[in-house]
């Protein structure tokens, strides 16, 4: 037997913060984990582009890729897993990781990409302060 999955509570039950945008880069899908984790509301995101929370530094290499996203209808991270900067609606930058797939019509036209995206930050300070760590006793005198 197989059960039908209603995606709205779905979307909105998941822990991972859950964003679709259409082909321009609008947010169209914003759950609440994303609204925990980067502090905007569902309202403020809506319609907004993704710029929203890309750190103005990365913007370029993340449209440059977009669009290639767009006009091909392929992407090398739809199976591997995106690390990058991003930021909260108080300015804090955090380390986020994603994936993301292409939505299509039934005709095979991109009509989105959806990210599922989790909040590494934590994760990757303490990366860093043990790497820190690592080279502070690798460079101490035997």
């Amino acid at each position: 037997m197989t059960t039908a999955i209603d995606i709205d509570q779905f979307v909105t039950a998941i822990g991972d913060a859950i964003i679709v945008s259409d082909p321009r880069g609008a947010i169209t899908v914003w759950n609440p984990a994303a609204e925990r984790m980067f502090g905007f509301s569902r309202d403020e995101a809506l319609g907004r582009s993704l710029d929203l929370i890309i750190p103005e530094r990365q913007r370029q290499r993340h449209w440059d890729g977009y669009e290639k996203t767009m006009e091909t209808g392929e992407t090398r991270y739809g199976t591997q897993v995106l690390k990058v900067p991003a930021l909260h609606k108080d300015g804090h930058t955090l380390s986020i990781a994603f994936t993301v797939g292409l939505l299509r019509t039934a005709d095979g036209t991109v009509t989105g990409i959806i990210a599922v995206v989790r909040d590494e930050t934590s994760r990757w300070n303490e990366e860093r302060k043990l790497r820190r760590r690592l080279a502070e006793l690798e460079s101490t005198p035997g």
